[in-house]
């Protein structure tokens, strides 16, 4: 039994030091600048969008709980305390997108290519989207790092990665994932 504990805590320590690395790793490539910044919008409540989902009523719509509104402003502290240049955030229409965006950052840009497609409803979007979203960042002068504060289904069909709420991705300008951390509230 004394032997289980000493492996556990050795197992704790590790994989705190390992979490530590990552996040330095992270913050030295966003001060390099020129990055793409994929952040899924912080916790929401339920898992889907009610069947009444409407774009402009966020009282139709899944939203952030207190967990993401304090996620949220987690992370706009990271990006502030380790002083990350940002040149734009951008948000999906989705009113857990632009709340997240707005305690984190405070200014943002709504663009429709960062929306959900995963409900039946929205899925004929996808193939615009994907394309509006790569002109966008072909066009980028690639000055700073630019913010996208999007959904699991953008993230995954842009960067093949599966993020959770709140997580931070970020790549290159070829959509190649150099490293990601996760904010906990």
């Amino acid at each position: 039994m004394k032997i289980l504990k000493i492996l556990l805590i050795i197992f704790i320590s590790l994989t705190n030091s390992i979490k530590a690395k990552s996040k330095d790793l992270s913050i030295k490539i966003l001060k390099e600048e020129g990055k793409l910044i994929f952040i899924r919008h912080a916790y929401a409540c339920l898992n889907w969008d009610p069947d009444n989902f409407n774009i402009d009523d966020c009282s139709t719509q899944r939203n952030l709980n207190e967990e993401g509104r304090k996620q949220s402003k987690k992370i706009g502290i990271f990006f502030k305390e380790n002083l990350i240049p940002i040149n734009k955030v951008l948000s999906s229409q989705w009113c857990r997108c632009k709340e997240t965006a707005n305690l984190a950052f405070g200014a943002y840009e709504e663009k429709f290519f960062l929306n959900s497609f995963y409900d039946l409803k929205f899925q004929l979007n996808k193939k615009k989207q994907i394309q509006e979203l790569n002109k966008y960042i072909k066009n980028w002068n690639g000055e700073k790092n630019l913010v996208f504060i999007t959904h699991y289904v953008v993230i995954s069909e842009t960067l093949d990665f599966y993020s959770s709420s709140g997580e931070i991705i970020i790549a290159d300008k070829n959509y190649n994932v150099l490293s990601n951390l996760q904010i906990k509230y």
